[in-house]
């Protein structure tokens, strides 16, 4: 399985180190854990990325960073009715929990979830935690540029 994740190309180096879910909670964790959010395609990541920024200032420093999933490793998936009902929610508890009850249990190396901001699209959370993750491939960054249409 390939999945992408955006960065700012100074932390390019650091993009699947967990760190910045670690230091600051997001959709699926709490803060304290270490957890890297990535997505099934480029596009779907550029999007997942979008929707944090401010959307009158494109920003130029961005790279894409590509990892391979080997197919021997355990992944699991939550379908969305296992899920809360209101699990779209922005810092919805329960989401977190889950997340970090899954991160914390090093039951696999990735979890695939559904995406709050593409409906039908999926994310994969990475456990760098977990004793198999030194098997992910990572490839080298590329520059990532968004169409200058999208902020005015």
């Amino acid at each position: 399985m390939h999945v992408w994740r955006l960065s700012k190309a100074r932390f390019a180096g650091s993009a699947l180190s967990g760190e910045g879910a670690r230091l600051f909670e997001g959709r699926w964790n709490f803060a304290g854990v270490p957890m890297v959010y990535t997505s099934t395609s480029l596009a779907l990541a550029a999007i997942e990325f979008f929707v944090h920024l401010d959307p009158s200032a494109a920003p130029d420093d961005l790279v894409s960073v590509l990892a391979k999933i080997p197919d021997a490793l355990r992944r699991d998936k939550l379908a969305i009715e296992e899920l809360p009902s209101d699990w779209r929610r922005i810092d919805n508890r329960n989401l977190q929990q889950l997340g970090t009850d899954w991160a914390r249990s090093k039951k696999s190396v990735a979890l695939v979830v559904p995406s709050a901001a593409v409906e039908g699209e999926w994310n994969v959370l990475l456990n760098p935690a977990h004793p198999d993750f030194a098997k992910v491939a990572v490839s080298p960054p590329k520059p990532f540029r968004y169409d200058e249409r999208m902020f005015r």
